[in-house]
């Protein structure tokens, strides 16, 4: 536990592990220097059973021996393990790979680790499933009465050997390595303080006993300031295979899980799910001390914010989305939407690597939780939630360390010499459905037919780092491969490198040095920082190589940080992607320089220490004024003072709202009848003074207005939330900001929109008014069926209308489209600056209890932050977050404020 403030960061895997020396441990070769390879050419692939048609046909000429094996031998000299994974081996605080692409997780392939207890992924269809949970439980009977009382029997897959004598902590092979490196450069730029990690030790660990439990976490704890979560390696598995992996990051990644192979169908795994969030929430709760800083990462613990929230309320939380957020109508395909949602905005600041993203993220608020979302935020019942981009970057100087490493200065010398006099094409991606290798592949055998020029010139080196789980993937890749090398490949040549497994870090980054393109064709990424660290590579300094173009998906984070400078492609337009590979290899040398400088620009001036820096800083920026803006921290409203003010003053301005403020809400008819004579009393001693001006505001119409206050003359109205304008003073005419020609045709257009909802929603209606309509649902037969017809109500007008400078603004029981460009903020700047300057105010008061009041709240605010006005009070009355200084709670029925 920490007993000063801490910035606690929760990964789902720490940027630790343990690898345990008390039983064999796997292989680990030496690194040996880097050397030409001498290997002859072997046998090809075994012939194609059929022959598959290429995207531009192209006679197959005789099939020549493959130089496949040549050249994997050549990049596995250094075998996967950790020696060559990391840049400093055995190093934990060193600089790590910011996608690291490990296939799975505790399954030894670097460090000696448990397996998992837990039991086997459901079957693959849904119709098997039945007849294996009655096989599972006949199973479990049986091993029940074979084991001796009080031992656990054992399982074919499960782990029973000891563990724990002797172990020591290594850097993590999971986890997000872009992180771990933004936070460690941070922390050594000084930008950020003390920090902790919360999160998991990155294998199984139910065949741990509990000293050994014990001593890891305290190990962590005092030595590398990291907290371990434990949780059951059914808890574990259920939570990351079964749920994120099978359901969360194909919907992430607009891949809807509803392939008739999908395990998606049982949704046992969202128990899972739930249990290991509330382990990360209770650990976080328990070691909390008050001004800690909780910054929440990844898709993986999407509810926590929320649980952290109702056990700590004045906690400062952000989250973090590293990967991208679909748009609302692919989101709403989750069962448990609203639960996720919800469990998001636990936080102060929800940020996202693009605004693409966040705007997904709003769209999908106000849908599906019916709520108001601006481009700051998402307002809540009784509190905002701050939603903000920023994307993450690389480090480079922990990369530029890295890069004058001898071995990888080797390593570019050998590639040198090796791929003498060719053009190469490099990419390093996971072999999964959202990584697009099939479709570079495709669009490169594109290339390959229609610029054969190229032939013998271009060089493709595709590390793919193989998946399990894609086995269906892996046989189309291995048949597109086998196609371009059968029909292209020579005796003296081989345009196409494909790697199975992943290369040692080192030959990575001689890699980037010696490339002339880097392509990447994601069909949809968060952010892709290896296309950052081939700019970075590509200055020059080690190789003669420099300022390559980069290829890049549309569909990437990334490409929305490149502003244009990148050559984007659709992945999916393979006649594009081939054509951006002939752009690239024939770009001039001066608009190569001109891109690259642009590029660099972005690459080192949004580092991972920028990223972190902005986050932190933004995260205390809106805690700061939430805290300001709970009606907890709000003052009372004290009478004292404003009578005070209110004396001393020579001329003073009252804005007062009506409906929730003044009266009840109803229809203008019962306003009238049930309007409060002390109210009309009130506000006609107030007009009897000569030194006091007073407007009232609401969203009635002009002439709702004038039939409520015809016994106030001389009174100023503000009608339509700021729309029409009737000055102090017994004038009758209405000022209108709106153009009446440009309302009839916006209104027009949303007529026929709302239309479509009224006849799907029984019992709703449409108001219309000058500048605004509302459709009204709160007579709905069916109120929650009314309520999601709603948000999409106002997701569809938001969307067809943003051009026409109107809103839709979902709020209880309605929806409300209203003009951009005019409100009571913006009415209240037209009524003080055209004040006579003898009638200038030196006491402002404006009071109001609605969403749509905060706007001339601000405004005030500002005429007292800049001296304009001397004594400015504004009051909310209710119990809503606002901006105002005070707060009256009681709202109509409360205290009476006379002023003589």
């Amino acid at each position: 536990m920490w007993t000063t403030s801490y910035s606690v960061l929760l990964p789902r895997f720490l940027p630790y592990t343990v690898d345990f020396h008390d039983l064999p441990t796997p292989a680990r070769r030496p690194s040996p220097p880097p050397r030409l390879t001498t290997t002859g050419r072997r046998d090809s692939i075994t012939d194609l059973q059929e022959k598959k048609a290429s995207l531009f046909p192209a006679p197959t000429p005789p099939r020549t021996p493959s130089a496949t094996a040549d050249h994997e031998e050549f990049f596995s000299q250094l075998q996967p393990s950790a020696a060559t994974h990391f840049p400093k081996p055995h190093d934990p605080r060193s600089l790590v790979r910011s996608d690291s692409h490990v296939p799975e997780w505790g399954g030894g392939l670097f460090f000696n680790q448990p397996r998992s207890r837990a039991d086997p992924a459901p079957p693959d269809t849904i119709l098997e499933y039945a007849k294996a949970q009655e096989r599972a439980k006949a199973a479990k009977n049986r091993r029940t009465q074979r084991s001796p009382k009080g031992r656990q029997s054992r399982d074919h897959c499960r782990d029973d050997r000891p563990w724990g004598s002797e172990w020591t902590v290594e850097p993590a092979i999971q986890g997000n390595g872009g992180l771990a490196n933004a936070v460690r450069a941070a922390v050594d730029a000084g930008t950020m303080g003390d920090i902790f990690w919360v999160g998991l030790i990155g294998f199984p660990t139910d065949s741990l006993d509990g000293t050994t439990k014990d001593e890891i976490h305290e190990k962590l704890e005092s030595e590398y300031d990291a907290l371990t979560v434990y949780v059951s390696d059914s808890d574990l598995d259920g939570h990351y295979v079964h749920y994120c992996k099978t359901i969360l990051w194909p919907v992430f990644h607009y891949q809807i899980p509803d392939h008739p192979k999908s395990k998606a169908y049982e949704d046992h795994s969202w128990v899972y799910y739930v249990h290991l969030n509330q382990a990360f929430a209770d650990k976080i709760v328990k070691s909390y001390k008050r001004g800690d800083i909780i910054w929440i990462h990844d898709y993986h613990l999407l509810l926590v914010p929320a649980m952290i929230r109702k056990k700590l309320p004045d906690a400062q939380i952000g989250f973090f989305l590293h990967t991208a957020f679909p748009s609302s109508e692919v989101f709403r395909c989750l069962a448990v939407r609203k639960e996720l949602l919800e469990g998001m905005l636990g936080a102060n600041l929800v940020a996202f690597q693009t605004r693409e993203y966040a705007h997904h993220f709003l769209q999908t608020c106000s849908r599906l939780l019916i709520v108001e979302a601006t481009e700051d935020g998402v307002q809540l019942d009784y509190h905002f939630v701050n939603v903000m981009s920023l994307p993450i970057g690389i480090d480079p100087k922990a990369l530029s360390v890295a890069r004058e490493e001898q071995e990888v200065l080797s390593w570019i010398k050998v590639m040198q010499e090796r791929y003498h006099g060719k053009r190469l094409i490099v990419a390093r991606d996971k072999l999964d459905h959202v990584r697009g290798v099939r479709q570079k592949l495709l669009a490169f055998e594109l290339f390959l037919n229609k610029y054969p020029e190229y032939r013998d010139k271009v060089v493709m080196i595709q590390v793919a780092t193989s998946t399990t789980e894609n086995s269906e993937l892996a046989a189309t890749v291995s048949e597109i491969v086998t196609r371009i090398d059968a029909v292209h490949s020579t005796l003296a040549h081989q345009p196409l490198v494909f790697l199975r497994q992943d290369i040692a870090f080192s030959q990575y980054l001689a890699l980037l040095s010696v490339a002339d393109v880097l392509m990447i064709t994601s069909l949809r990424e968060g952010m892709n920082l290896t296309c950052h660290e081939f700019v970075f590579c590509q200055d020059g300094k080690a190789s003669d190589k420099k300022h390559g173009p980069v290829i890049l998906s549309e569909f990437t984070g990334s490409a929305a940080v490149f502003d244009g400078n990148e050559l984007a492609v659709n992945p999916w337009d393979y006649q594009k992607c081939a054509e951006a590979i002939k752009v690239a290899l024939d770009m001039d040398e001066i608009e190569k320089e001109r891109r690259y400088s642009k590029l660099r620009d972005v690459v080192v001036r949004r580092t991972g220490e920028h990223w972190c820096t902005n986050l932190t800083n933004n995260l205390a920026k809106v805690h700061d004024e939430h805290y300001r803006r709970d009606t907890m921290s709000i003052p009372r409203l004290s009478i004292a003072q404003l009578s005070e003010k209110y004396k001393r003053a020579n001329k003073r301005l009252f804005i007062l709202d009506y409906e929730g403020t003044l009266a009840s809400y109803g229809s203008v008819t019962n306003i009238i009848l049930t309007s409060p004579q002390r109210v009309i009393d009130a506000l006609g001693d107030i007009l009897a003074n000569e030194k006091n001006i007073v407007y009232v505001m609401s969203g009635r119409t002009p002439e709702e207005l004038e039939l409520i206050f015809s016994r106030l003359p001389n009174i100023g109205l503000i009608a339509e939330n700021g729309c029409f304008v009737r000055e102090f003073g017994g004038t009758d005419e209405w000022i209108s900001f709106a153009d009446y020609e440009k309302s009839k045709m916006w209104k027009e257009s949303v007529k026929g929109i709302l239309q479509y909802y009224v006849e799907r929603v029984e019992g709703s209606w449409v108001e219309e008014r000058h500048c605004s309509l509302i459709f009204h649902y709160e007579k709905a037969d069916e109120y929650e069926a009314a309520n999601r017809q709603a948000g999409d109500c106002a997701n569809h007008i938001n969307d067809a209308c943003q051009n026409q400078r109107v809103r839709a603004i979902p709020t209880k029981n309605t929806v409300c489209i209203e003009p951009i460009d005019w409100d009571k903020g913006t009415a209240a700047t037209h009524i003080f600056n055209n004040m006579r300057k003898e009638l200038a105010p030196d006491f402002l008061m404006v009071a109001g209890n609605d969403r749509d009041d905060e706007v001339i709240f601000r405004w005030a605010n500002d005429m007292s932050t800049n001296g304009t006005i001397s004594d400015v009070t504004t009051v909310s009355v209710g119990n809503r977050n606002t901006v105002a200084m005070a707060t009256l709670t009681q709202g109509t029925t409360g205290k009476h404020i006379y002023f003589r």
